[in-house]
């Protein structure tokens, strides 16, 4: 099974907003492409000649920055100033990015506060792309959802996801449409990975009982250890979602092992629809497998036999999890999208490890990025 090297040998893309939701799961998009990114500062943190330097024969600018929460002085000139600043750095630049992307919303020109700042920003930084010969792509984002973004803040799909990996029971207070976009595949769009031309057909019509409902159902059946039918791709990220949250309440799974004279049995996983593929390994003491990354393909890790370490990392951070595991004391571990991980054989004896995933394996498409944990 081959494994994609991100070597990035591609020209680093500028970025604002990079330490953001949106701006993780893009340099996410950008990483497993073998592209890196320079971020670029904005408001009080601004510096002309630092964001010229950044800006300086990158290929495309992506502005991702900007202020939805606050009030309403603060979301309308924070959005401004943000447009205005790059506007000033495209002008100052010898050779500026070709393209310049802007992650606006579907709420521009909508007459609220922030609709127009983002309808104004767009304006700005679209007369100085225009002025200098550069591409404008205007991206209009709708409702973003996607792991790890913050609970409480401005997704409901975060809020429903936290507090029933939590064991809540959250409650809908205006059940009012939604256009739900993954994160991942918004920043596909703004990357030029996936053209413009397929958002629509990668958003989903929905109304917020029964984003609720899907939701709930998957922390019902994947607390009993079933993975629900992922045949969809909106499901399918929908519960890499959820599980983004699940796995900081519950990353290890439990496993009921029956013995008797005969031996011993238990279950490894259960699936209620779609493709999937089992694989089996044996690895010698001392030696690791993996040290690579899944943009949407669940990988589930189960010891059957011997001793192992199995660590995961958040990707951009040195946030590393360990987890000591043994065939004696059987659970699975779920690999969380965007997560580099590997197995280590820490026993004396041979190990032996189950590994299955939620699709068949595409040479052309294998969606394992390599990445050392």
């Amino acid at each position: 099974m081959s494994t994609q090297w991100p070597e990035e040998t591609n020209p680093a893309v500028a970025l604002t907003g990079a330490r953001g939701f949106l701006g993780w799961h893009t340099r996410g998009a950008l990483h497993s492409n073998g592209t890196s990114i320079v971020p670029v500062a904005v408001g009080a943190e601004f510096d002309v000649n630092a964001a010229a330097a950044a800006l300086e024969g990158a290929p495309r600018l992506i502005h991702i920055a900007g202020v939805n929460r606050g009030s309403d002085d603060e979301v309308r000139e924070g959005n401004v100033l943000f447009a205005n600043q790059m506007s000033q750095t495209l002008r100052r630049v010898k050779n500026p990015p070709s393209a310049v992307v802007f992650a606006n919303s579907t709420q521009a020109g909508n007459g609220s506060v922030y609709g127009q700042a983002k309808e104004q920003a767009a304006a700005i930084l679209a007369s100085a792309a225009g002025e200098l010969g550069l591409e404008f792509v205007d991206v209009n984002l709708p409702n973003l959802f996607g792991e790890h973004g913050r609970p409480f803040y401005n997704a409901v799909t975060s809020t429903f996801c936290h507090t029933l990996a939590e064991g809540g029971h959250p409650k809908v207070i205006d059940d009012k449409e939604l256009t739900l976009l993954h994160a991942q595949n918004a920043a596909d769009l703004l990357t030029g990975i996936v053209p413009l031309t397929r958002q629509a057909e990668l958003e989903e019509q929905t109304h917020v009982s029964e984003l609720l409902g899907r939701l709930a159902h998957f922390a019902e059946v994947y607390s009993s250890g079933l993975i629900p039918d992922l045949t969809d791709p909106f499901e399918r990220d929908l519960f890499n979602t959820y599980r983004s949250y699940a796995f900081a309440v519950r990353p290890e799974i439990r496993l009921r092992k029956n013995t008797d004279p005969r031996g011993s049995f238990f279950e490894i996983v259960r699936g209620a629809g779609g493709e999937s593929q089992s694989s089996f390994s044996t690895t010698v003491p001392g030696v690791s497998r993996g040290d690579h990354y899944h943009r949407r393909k669940i990988e589930r890790f189960t010891v059957l036999a011997g001793e192992a370490t199995i660590e995961v990392r958040k990707l951009f951070t040195n946030q590393v999890l360990a987890f000591h595991v043994t065939g004696d004391v059987p659970v699975s571990i779920d690999m969380p999208t965007l997560w580099p991980h590997r197995i280590t054989n820490t026993g004396s004896q041979t190990l032996f490890t189950s590994f299955w995933v939620n699709e068949l394996y595409n040479e052309n498409r294998p969606d394992t990025v390599k990445e050392l944990v």
